[in-house]
């Protein structure tokens, strides 16, 4: 039985309709914009288009028809509380086009054997509602067009349906759906004819299967079947091998034997970089295995549960934590599918953090974007070069820097992962030589930092009779052949099965995988993980045989959980659905494990025991059985391999190269160009402007141990140039991270990118060696070392009949631990009259080659900056001792765009203004001005400055004092004899917040800190939900007792609320917000859960207030102003008239009040204590600073007695100072201690 619900949306309204079967139908009617879709309608497929509406449709799976009470429970899960007169009886669409209305409608949606993330997530609320009939929720979109002559065309309808639609998981419907049965049936395991037709064979299928093996791989494969093994492989083997054998899996470039110029290398590129850690082992506890590299850390009080996976209190305990760092790039993926690319990238880090030793704790992420030119219309750059052409495979770079960024953010948000630093560049340019090099391909970097217990930084090894489980998402046909189309250049392969490597996310899934994991870990020495290994590239093809190496199991491919009935044996073990790890427990530890995954709502299943066999055999028990009682002989194993063979040590592989010479051309700045046009020019590269657009969107507070994150200054400018996190809410050690590259240097002397890149690819693989030298040699010297990394090779796309390679780069990620978050120094100019010092590492040097002034003129240049003299650089590191000693208030290194850049981001940043002399030395004002060569900026107190300069020249470093600090907003360079104002108009008018306290914040008083009873609080999550760790913080640090509890604790009934003198619902994204937020337990989207269950007045009254979308429609964290007012909420008394600073991260927080007289009855009352204020304090409802566009800046709504507080901001997340990330100077605070 089917149940439908549609919703539809023209210019500001959408109308929802749903119906059973051919039972009444339903309506619900709601307006949005649809004008940018009808844009790229009309350029894309015709302009004869004149209108657009859409619908959107559930389809709701039943096991037996819904009763009275239960369908209208349906209707308000489904429908908008507030608009419950819009819910009508037909759709909208389907009536305008039987009253004749001249439109074509197309329809598409999920394709019917794939089950969607969302629709588990809508089933998890049905059932948790009553709603057990409901076994499958999804939703479809329908799309009505206008045309002003002639009906749409059916090719140009299936032109629009490709547009709209993600055709690896949705397809086009042509008829109305009435049952979500489909006809597919598994394909059977096949064998390739080696014996009979030998590397033929084996040519064909690596053709048809996209498997990417090269010339030896055919030759070794031939020989392994036919004259090893002796019999034929099956398909399954053969991918199965193709995912584990892959240059992404394997690494052979790196560890291969390099031939350059015809002469043999004696090192491997490998062996090159693994030196710089054999030379430095420092604290390095991890470094080239396992997912992660971790560094040696500090004892800390980390606060977690008594009993960890129950119900139970959560206090501070002694651990051992380590710092952990990881990377990992989605280049191929993002190229093909940005959104899912990125999602699964941002994905990816985490697991392979959460799967690095035993397990390990999440904590934040970091991102990269290199993309090539954006050619936005609305935007022209001279250095774009319009004649260039781009490959239909593949998303244009501007897509790709838009959706990339956006998978990667949306995941963290519903993760609860702060994302904290970055970087962006795009590139594109025909080189002298006529080469054309552009990121066709695009980099996606993400990476992180995170912790593990000391005690678990070894995985176990394989025993006999240990259990081979996989907990996590079903397996669904996603991501098919990732790790081999990875390593090949885009448009070797087949369109259709690039598209099919590509995998998908799921957010909401892996946090609770990685609950589950924190669960076990958390116990400390009864941690029952013994090994665990995530599920990424090559599916269960590489994870499973991972896990059981070198002891062999036999895998029962039925054991997997599935969520797609119609997948081969192939499919199941091959796909790279994510969200999934293997995990080996002894068999005493499985029903621990089972409870934990029960109380997280995740899957687990027992897929096979480690026999010491040495094999990985794949075998199908309902086949075997299905031929038992047949009476015919069982079917042999898919695979049937011994591990060493295929995971052993195999052949290396030798590759040869020519070094080629590099295209050098002296920059040439046309006669009469300014300093000013240049600067302009250089200010709108993507590398030197603005990067607020990705900033905003991503949540950069969550968890609360964020110490330091992009944003700095009153105006919180994205500036920062190191990222630092806490180990906990009581210590202040913690880790820090930045990151530098260089690669447009890269294109003149990849030597000199090499080595920029740690002070901050014809001839590639040359290019690649001489690279990895300089780097070796650079950090020997600097007593730096790698302790890991991630290659990718193979960046290159075919466009316009030409390959199109990718600028080589090389990003270094530097982290360390840190004894003092608070001792970290940003950009923002501080001091009224403060002094500027240069720190030229350059010795005098000014080399324009690849610089941001270059680019703006579409060349390179001719001499790249170098770090000339490393022994000189390692002299910069005495800044430390100044830092220590709190002689610096301000420091910016000199990058992108050069020296005058960096200053003004500093000015910008602390909103003050500059009186600069920059001395010339022989070089032309160019020179001084935008050369890129290293060295810092920083600022003193010139009461200090005698002291400062004194310290660093004894130290043997060279500096200049280049400039003054000024209270006028303008930036005075005195070799231009004119005063320009560089800001933007955003800026102009912007001061420094306005903020004051009416009270003193203190420490709570330890008679109630050492209370052996405290008021108990309930931190109450639902499944995605987060930030439940901080809320447990906060009210840990105010003396109460937090206890973790999660809604299925409820209703098994493991504890009550009565026991409780206190709830709190944490924020995030309960089901992924899945029918909207707080419907179903969403401070955020616990505010709603508060709201929608009646604070005022009766739960479910349309009349009730509530949080809504944003008006910009997207999710939104910033560090914002707030005012309290007289209200009788307990949790702000003795706080009237403050004015501060908090955190705000949401997607929907904007306060909606359905009639007037609703929010004149909270006005009266005074039950809106808090509100979004401007620079001056006053209640605003402008943008940014009311974030949301709530009226009148509501940012809470309390309740009359004041007992409940819905609140959308975050004090949890800074409840702390260091987790401010400015206040004004004349707060008499401890750095260290308790925030407003």
């Amino acid at each position: 039985m089917l149940y439908s619900i549609a919703k539809f949306a023209q210019q500001w309204c959408w109308m929802e309709m749903f119906r059973i079967g051919d039972a009444e139908c339903y309506c619900f009617r709601r307006y949005s914009a649809a004008d940018e879709l009808l844009r790229t309608v009309q350029t894309k497929i015709s302009n004869e288009i004149v209108g657009l509406r859409t619908e959107q449709c559930f389809n709701i799976g039943l096991d037996t028809e819904l009763s009275g009470e239960k369908l209208l429970a349906l209707r308000w899960l489904l429908g908008e509380t507030y608009e419950p007169v819009n819910l009508g009886t037909e759709s909208f669409l389907d009536k305008e086009v039987r009253e004749g209305c001249a439109a074509a409608v197309v329809e598409v949606g999920p394709r019917l054997s794939f089950t969607t993330a969302w629709s588990t997530n809508a089933v998890s609320i049905c059932r948790s509602c009553g709603l057990t009939e409901v076994n499958r929720l999804e939703r479809s979109r329908r799309y009505m067009f206008f045309s002003s002559k002639n009906p749409l065309q059916e090719q140009q309808i299936h032109d629009f349906a490709a547009m709209v639609h993600d055709r690896m998981t949705e397809c086009l419907y042509t008829q109305r759906l009435t049952s979500f049965k489909t006809s597919l049936v598994p394909e059977e395991v096949l064998y390739v004819p080696v014996m009979e037709q030998g590397r033929k064979a084996l040519e064909e299928i690596n053709a048809k299967m996209g498997l990417a093996f090269d010339e030896q791989d055919l030759q070794y494969y031939t020989w392994l079947f036919k004259e090893d093994i002796k019999r034929d492989p099956t398909n399954v083997e053969l991918f199965d091998i193709a995912q584990s054998n892959s240059e992404h899996s394997r690494h052979w470039f790196f560890s291969g034997k390099l031939v350059i110029d015809g002469k043999p290398v004696e090192r491997t590129l490998m062996q090159i970089v693994k030196s710089t850690l054999k030379a430095n082992p420092n604290n390095s506890m991890i470094g080239f295995k396992d997912y992660s590299s971790v560094i040696r850390g500090f004892p800390v009080n980390q606060l977690c549960p008594l009993l960890p996976g129950l119900t139970s209190p959560l206090d501070a305990h002694i651990r051992d934590l380590d710092i952990l760092f990881t990377a990992e790039t989605h280049n191929f993926p993002c190229a093909v599918a940005s959104y899912p690319g990125a999602e699964t990238g941002a994905g990816g880090w985490i697991r392979d953090t959460h799967a690095t030793g035993r397990g390990s704790f999440v904590v934040a992420a970091t991102a990269g974007y290199c993309v090539g030119n954006l050619n936005m219309e609305e935007s022209y750059a001279p250095w774009e070069d319009v004649s260039f052409t781009y490959p239909s495979n593949l998303a244009s770079p501007l897509r790709i820097l838009i959706d990339a960024s956006n998978g990667a953010s949306d995941y963290g948000n519903k993760f609860g992962e702060p994302l904290i630093q970055g970087y962006t560049r795009t590139f594109g340019m025909r080189l002298p030589n006529g080469e054309r090099r552009e990121w066709l391909k695009p980099i996606m970097f993400s990476a992180g930092i995170g912790q593990i217990d000391h005690t678990h930084i070894t995985k176990g090894e394989p025993e006999i009779g240990m259990l081979v489980v996989k907990i996590g998402v079903p397996a669904y046909r996603i991501g098919m052949g990732g790790d081999a189309a990875s390593s090949m250049v885009s448009g070797q392969n087949d369109a259709e099965l690039d598209f099919n490597a590509v995998q998908r996310g799921d957010d909401e899934m892996s946090q609770k995988l990685y609950r589950v994991v924190r669960a076990c870990i958390e116990m400390g020495d009864k941690n029952p993980i013994i090994s665990i290994h995530d599920q990424g590239a090559g599916g269960n093809c590489n994870v499973v045989k991972e896990i059981i190496h070198p002891k062999g199991a036999q895998i029962d491919i039925r054991a997997i959980v599935v969520g797609d009935h119609t997948m081969s044996i192939l499919e199941i073990w091959g796909t790279e659905y994510q969200e999934q790890d293997a995990i080996l427990v002894k068999a005493e530890s499985r029903n621990m494990l089972q409870s934990i995954c029960d109380r997280e709502r995740l899957s687990m299943a027992v897929i096979g025991t480690i026999n010491g066999e040495g094999r990985v055999v794949l075998f199908d028990s309902a086949a075997i059985e299905k031929c038992r009682l047949d009476g015919v002989p069982p079917p042999l194993p898919a695979v049937d391999l011994e591990l060493e063979k295929v995971l052993g040590d195999m052949p290396q592989k030798t590759f040869e190269f020519q070094r080629v010479a590099h295209p050098q051309e002296p920059l040439d700045i046309a006669p009469g160009t300014t300093v000013m046009d240049s600067l302009k020019r250089v200010l709108r590269l993507p590398s030197v402007c603005s990067k607020r657009f990705l900033t905003t969107k991503v949540d950069r507070c969550v968890t609360g141990l964020v110490a330091q994150q992009q944003t700095v200054g009153p105006l919180q400018i994205t500036l920062a140039d190191v990222a630092v996190i806490a180990q906990s809410y009581t210590n202040f050690t913690g880790g820090a991270c930045a990151i530098g590259e260089q690669p447009i240097k890269g294109l003149l002397d990849p030597k000199a990118m090499a080595r920029l890149a740690v002070a901050k690819l014809e001839g590639e693989g040359a290019d690649m060696y001489d690279a990895a030298t300089a780097l070796s040699e650079a950090m020997i010297e600097l007593g730096i070392a790698i302790d890991g990394g991630k290659d990718s090779l193979s960046m290159a796309a075919n466009a316009g009949g030409e390959v199109v390679k990718a600028p080589g780069n090389l990003v270094i990620s530097a982290y360390v631990t840190t004894p003092d978050i608070t001792k970290t120094v940003t950009p923002d100019l501080k001091l009224k009259d403060g002094i500027l010092i240069h720190f030229d590492l350059a010795k005098g040097k000014r080399r324009l080659g690849g610089s941001a002034l270059a680019q703006a003129f579409d060349q390179i240049g001719s001499v790249s900056p170098d770090l000339d003299d490393v022994s000189y650089f390692k002299r910069a590191f005495n800044v430390q001792e100044l830092i220590a000693d709190d002689l610096i208030s301000a420091g910016h290194d000199i990058s992108d765009g050069g020296i005058l850049v960096s200053i003004l981001e500093m000015a910008f940043a602390g909103n003050c203004g500059l009186s600069l002399e920059l001395k010339s030395e022989g070089h032309s004002l160019f020179e001084i001005i935008f050369a890129e060569e290293l060295g810092l900026v920083l600022e003193v107190d010139k009461n200090k400055l005698k002291l400062v300069m004194g310290k660093l020249k004894s130290a043997g470093i060279s500096l200049e004092i280049i400039g003054q600090v000024t209270e006028e907003k303008t930036i005075d360079l005195k070799r231009l004899a004119s005063c320009v104002d560089l800001e933007k108009e955003g800026l102009r008018h912007r001061q420094e917040p306005s903020w004051s306290l009416s009270f003193t914040p203190a420490c709570t008083d330890d008679k109630y800190m050492l209370a052996t009873s405290k008021p108990k609080v309930a931190i109450l999550r639902e499944e995605g939900s987060n930030g439940d760790r901080e809320m447990s913080a906060a009210f840990y640090a105010a003396g109460f007792e937090p206890w973790d509890v999660a809604m299925s604790d409820l209703l098994i009934g493991a504890i009550s609320l009565k026991d409780f003198r206190g709830i709190a619902f944490v924020g995030g994204f309960s089901y992924a917000d899945v029918l909207d937020s707080a419907k179903v337990l969403g401070f955020v989207m616990g505010a709603s859960s508060w709201l929608y269950w009646g604070v005022h007045g009766n739960g479910g009254d349309t009349a009730q207030p509530r949080f809504i979308h944003n008006e910009s429609r997207r999710f939104e964290c910033r560090f914002t102003s707030v005012t309290i007012g007289d209200s009788p909420a307990i949790m702000f008394k003795g706080m009237t008239g403050s004015t501060l600073g908090v955190w705000a991260a949401h997607g929907e927080g904007r306060a909606y009040f359905p009639y007037d007289d609703v929010l004149n009855s909270v006005l009266d009352s005074d039950l809106a204590p808090l509100r979004y204020c401007d620079d001056h304090g006053n209640p605003t409802e402008t943008y940014p600073f009311n974030l949301n566009g709530s009226p009148l800046g509501i940012a809470a709504i309390c309740s009359p007695d004041g007992r409940h507080l819905a609140m959308m901001p975050h004090p949890e997340r800074c409840f702390l100072m260091w987790q401010y990330p400015w206040y004004p100077k004349h707060w008499d605070v401890d750095e260290k201690g308790p925030s407003p």
